[in-house]
């Protein structure tokens, strides 16, 4: 089985899919589109390739745990993913991922430059490892 983390942007929107074990990120990318229609494109056609089997869509809630216009548009691309796939989807709390991508990224030698073009696919696969970590706690 195959889980697919998808860290939804304006601009970059980063996947990260998991091996068939659920254990690791087997693969990454950045779809640089700003048109909702292109990046769910691009994202089905991924997920048709690869043999996805569930999506987790990046929720970016507020510090203190309210929702913003950002998670109000996640939610909605979400809806709009899940009747098109068809596959089961979770809408995951993303708060500090992509800052935790860029300090990776950054403690690993990255330029501000370098870092722009992979930070999004960091943080779906930092997304996907904390989802992957929950799924195999709870069926222990």
């Amino acid at each position: 089985m195959k889980i697919m983390a998808i860290d939804y942007g304006d601009a970059h929107t980063g996947i990260a899919i998991s091996d068939n074990t659920m254990t690791l990120t087997g693969f990454t990318t950045v779809i640089d589109a700003r048109r909702e229609d292109v990046v769910l494109e691009r994202i089905l056609a991924l997920a048709a390739e690869h043999g996805v089997d569930e999506l987790v869509l990046g929720y970016p809630k507020n510090m203190d745990g309210t929702l913003g216009p950002r998670a109000e548009k996640c939610a909605a691309f979400g809806e709009r993913l899940k009747a098109a796939s068809s596959l089961p989807l979770t809408l995951w709390d993303e708060r500090r991922t992509t800052v935790e991508a860029h300090a990776i990224l950054f403690g690993n030698g990255k330029n501000g430059k370098q870092r722009k073009k992979v930070v999004d696919a960091v943080a779906a696969s930092l997304m996907l490892e904390g989802y992957m970590t929950r799924k195999r706690r709870e069926a222990q």
